[in-house]
């Protein structure tokens, strides 16, 4: 029988660990916690959950600590979470059956990430390479990536994260990014992340020339192009490079017609352009309507990563509120309505204002 540990490097975290070592202490055989330099109660948390700490000497390195934390399992199988995450499904079986039918394969698990945006709780799926056969490393000084060359299969595992909610960490991440990219000026990936740093940051006109090398560079089966083709539509809409924006969703129209976070940026792109310039990109007025329709077509899916709600909810919330500019009321409370029923709190107050 395949064993399986936990192994997780931590900091100050005693908010959250509890909630993530109860969520996985009858799943994993083993509990391996590194602590980068805790002066709270973290490791007295550990301790509590029989877990096996050892200390490691922080170094800006998010993956040497990885591997300190990884060279300390014995186990046949590695799950790798961080303290501000925790299991929400009743995955054991799952687990176990991929860790006993796989070998040389990486299992990617499913993270819900919650963070706020226009002062609004929104929630981002993704899936992540966290279940990892014993001698697999990673590379990397943040946002570390596991390096392996073993096909990655996904797992039923739910992962709740709401580590973006309570902490900024953005500054700290920066200048590790920034270091790492120091060393490797021409690293797609790197200056992606830097991007999306300082987007996080609000500095728009910083992150779109990042945005912009790593596209230039970035190859078409890299696992993170969706995401950055994202992150650099939302910037140009934000520094209202609408040209630049269209030549883009020009060149990926047929690469991510399956994509609902693609239709539903390319909605909200072609509504600002709009009113910035009305009498400019007038051409694109019905493209707005073609755009969420499209979002709703394809519905919430799995083959990407991407926002809840821009597949249903939220798309047909943009809907609503296009055919109540344009006049169109039934059509405008029907897709509100539709909103509303799938638990949008904003379609739900748009219909009690229509409805006096």
């Amino acid at each position: 029988m395949k064993t399986l540990a936990l192994v997780m490097i931590v900091k100050n975290e005693e908010k959250h660990l509890a909630r993530c070592l109860q969520s996985v202490q009858h799943i994993v055989d083993d509990v391996i916690i590194v602590d980068t330099g805790s002066t709270d109660g973290t490791k007295d948390i550990a301790c509590s959950f029989g877990a096996n700490v050892f200390h490691f000497e922080w170094v800006n390195d998010f993956s040497a600590a990885r591997n300190y934390a990884l060279m300390q399992s014995t186990c046949d199988w590695n799950l790798v979470l961080d303290a501000d995450e925790y299991i929400v499904n009743d995955c054991k079986h799952i687990i176990r059956h991929f860790i006993e039918t796989n070998e040389r394969t990486i299992g990617r698990i499913k993270r819900i990430d919650e963070f706020v945006q226009n002062g609004e709780k929104r929630y981002a799926q993704s899936y992540l390479s966290r279940l990892l056969p014993k001698g697999v490393t990673y590379v990397g000084k943040i946002h570390e990536q596991v390096d392996s060359p073993f096909p990655r299969k996904n797992v039923d595992v739910e992962v709740y994260h709401d580590g973006y909610v309570y902490t900024n960490k953005t500054e700290r991440n920066l200048q590790l990014l920034l270091e790492e990219l120091s060393q490797h000026p021409t690293d797609d990936y790197v200056l992606y992340q830097v991007g999306k740093q300082y987007k996080l940051l609000m500095q728009f006109n910083v992150a779109e020339k990042y945005f912009e090398e790593s596209y230039r560079l970035v190859p078409l089966g890299a696992w993170y192009r969706h995401s950055l083709v994202i992150d650099y539509l939302y910037t140009l809409i934000a520094n209202r490079s609408f040209e630049k924006g269209l030549q883009v969703i020009a060149q990926e129209q047929k690469r991510l017609h399956d994509s609902p976070d693609f239709h539903f940026v390319c909605g909200l792109f072609y509504m600002d352009a709009m009113f910035y310039n009305m009498e400019r990109y007038a051409y694109v007025f019905s493209s707005i309507e073609r755009s969420f329709i499209r979002c709703l077509e394809i519905g919430e899916t799995d083959k990407y990563d991407r926002v809840r709600g821009t597949g249903s909810f939220l798309a047909a919330y943009n809907l609503g509120v296009f055919y109540e500019v344009t006049g169109q009321m039934g059509k405008a409370i029907h897709f509100y309505k539709q909103s509303a029923h799938e638990g949008y709190e904003k379609a739900s107050e748009r219909l009690k204002v229509l409805r006096q």
